[in-house]
């Protein structure tokens, strides 16, 4: 017995300090992250707002971003998300002023700027809307890492799957992480404040 436990504490000792040389070869191997970094997530897009006016990346700087893409069509996840910031923006009262929301078509083929600038008018004022062509639409959903995809459905008609986070985009224009609307609205701005 004493030959076969000493065995075992060599044994485990040998697993033990193995164990420690794998973990120490990790922490001084040089980190590797993975595709979609923050720093890959948003970049230079070039859009137009609801009122016609071209706006890019940089027209955005100075304040934090709320961004959703979503299209006006959509019959339930888009209202709700604008809605649940509308209701975020509502909370914040007079600092409304210092966020920004963007509603961004997924659907540019009948989201055009008139037809943004009436639907983005049921909610909150800090909340623009940007369409463009198919081209420059589907460069922004890139640069975001979003998804769509148009789905056919009956007597020629169609709707999208799409994305369905909100991103937050710090002053600089960089991606901080997604943002959850589905809170109170106290809570969201609690989280949203300290980006001000």
């Amino acid at each position: 017995m004493p030959a076969r436990r000493r065995l075992l504490l060599l044994l485990s000792a040998f697993l033990v300090g193995a164990a420690v040389v794998a973990v120490s070869v990790f922490a001084l191997l040089p980190s590797t992250r993975p595709v979609a970094t923050q720093a890959s997530v948003g970049g230079p897009f070039t859009l137009v707002d609801q009122d016609g006016q071209t706006v890019n990346q940089e027209s955005f700087k100075g304040a934090p971003t709320l961004v959703f893409f979503g299209f006006t069509h959509c019959p339930d996840i888009c209202p709700t998300t604008l809605f649940e910031m509308s209701q975020l923006f509502e909370y914040l009262g007079e600092d409304a002023r210092k966020v920004q929301g963007l509603f961004i078509t997924v659907d540019p083929e009948r989201d055009t700027p008139e037809v943004m600038k009436s639907y983005i008018g049921s909610f909150h004022p800090s909340i623009q809307a940007l369409t463009g062509t198919p081209e420059q639409v589907a460069a922004t959903i890139k640069a975001y890492r979003a998804y769509a995809q148009k789905v056919p459905g009956q007597n020629g008609d169609y709707t999208m799957n799409h994305t369905a986070i909100v991103y937050l985009m710090d002053k600089d224009g960089n991606f901080v992480a997604p943002f959850d609307l589905k809170r109170p609205p106290a809570e969201a701005a609690k989280v949203l404040r300290p980006y001000f």
